[in-house]
C-alpha cells in the first residue's frame, strides 16, 4: 500500500499540468471569494446577508479545478494505456483504488484548507468596510466561533468528497471527458431544475438532494433553520453521492480488464 500510495504521489507530483492545476484551485477560490466579499454590503441591521458564507463563494469556483485534478488522475491513464502498467504493477486492484484516494484526498486537503483559510482572512479584513460590522449584528470573524469554524471545516471536506465523487465517476466511464461532463452537471443542473420548477415542495426536495447544493450548507452560519436540509445533514447527502460513486467505481475497476 505504501509503495502503491508513493507511485501515485510520483505521476500527481511529476506532471506539470497538475502542479498548475492545484494551485488554480487556491487562486481561483480566493479571487472568487475575495470579488464577492468586496462587492457584498451590508448597510443597516437587519440587512440579513451571512459574510462567512460570501467568504467562502470561491469555493464554487475551486471544486471544478479540484474535479478536473480528480478526472485527470484516472482519465489520463485509461486515455495513455498506463492503466494497465499500473494494474499490472499493483495487481490489487483495491490498493490501486485505495492509493489513488489516499493522495488525492491528502492534495485537496491541503489545498482547501489553504483556500478556506485564505478566504475567511481576506473576507475578515474586507468585510468591516462593507457594512458587516458590530453595529449592524456581525461580530468579527474567528474560527473560535462555532459556526464559522463548522463552515471552514465543512467546506474543506466539500472539496475532498467532490473530488473522490469524480474519482469514482471516472472509474466508471473511463473517459475523462464525459467523466467531467456528468460531475458537473451532478453539481450544476440540479440548483437549475430547482429554479425551473414552481413547486415549493419539489424545489425543497430537489436541494435536499442535490450534491452541490444540499453540500454547501455546510457554509451557512446564520438562519440555519430556514435550510432545506441542515448544514451537517447536507454534507452527509454528498457523501452519499460520492460513497455511491467509489463503491461503483471500485467495483467496475476489479470486474474489468484496464
Amino acid at each position: 500500500m505504501k509503495s502503491a500510495g508513493r507511485a501515485e504521489w510520483t505521476k500527481l507530483r511529476t506532471d506539470a499540468g497538475n502542479g498548475w492545476l492545484t494551485l488554480g484551485v487556491v487562486v481561483l477560490t480566493l479571487a472568487a471569494g475575495a470579488a464577492v466579499a468586496m462587492t457584498s454590503r451590508c448597510d443597516a441591521t437587519g440587512c440579513g446577508g451571512d459574510p462567512t458564507r460570501l467568504s467562502l463563494t470561491g469555493v464554487l469556483a475551486g471544486q471544478v479545478v479540484v474535479a478536473i485534478v480528480a478526472v485527470l488522475m484516472v482519465g489520463n491513464e485509461y486515455g495513455t494505456g498506463m492503466m494497465h502498467t499500473t494494474l499490472t504493477a499493483v495487481p490489487r486492484r483495491l490498493t490501486v483504488l485505495l492509493s489513488k484516494s489516499a493522495v488525492l484526498t491528502a492534495v485537496t486537503l491541503v489545498t482547501g484548507t489553504v483556500s478556506v483559510l485564505g478566504s475567511l482572512l481576506i473576507g475578515g479584513l474586507v468585510r468591516p468596510g462593507r457594512g458587516f460590522t458590530e453595529e449592524h449584528g456581525f461580530p468579527p470573524l474567528s474560527l473560535t466561533d462555532g459556526a464559522t469554524l463548522r463552515a471552514a471545516v465543512g467546506s474543506v471536506l466539500y472539496l475532498v468528497l467532490i473530488g473522490l465523487l469524480s474519482l469514482g465517476t471516472t472509474l466508471v466511464v473511463r473517459n475523462a471527458a464525459t467523466a467531467i461532463g456528468i460531475v458537473l452537471a451532478l453539481l450544476f443542473v440540479f440548483p437549475i431544475l430547482t429554479q425551473v420548477v414552481a413547486d415549493p415542495d419539489w424545489q425543497r426536495h430537489l436541494q435536499q438532494i442535490a450534491p452541490m447544493t444540499a453540500g454547501l450548507a455546510v457554509q451557512t452560519t446564520v438562519h440555519t433553520a430556514d435550510l432545506p436540509i441542515g448544514p451537517w445533514q447536507g454534507l452527509g447527502v454528498l457523501a452519499l453521492w460520492t460513497l455511491g460513486a467509489m463503491t461503483a467505481g471500485g467495483w467496475l475497476l476489479r470486474a474489468r480488464d484496464a
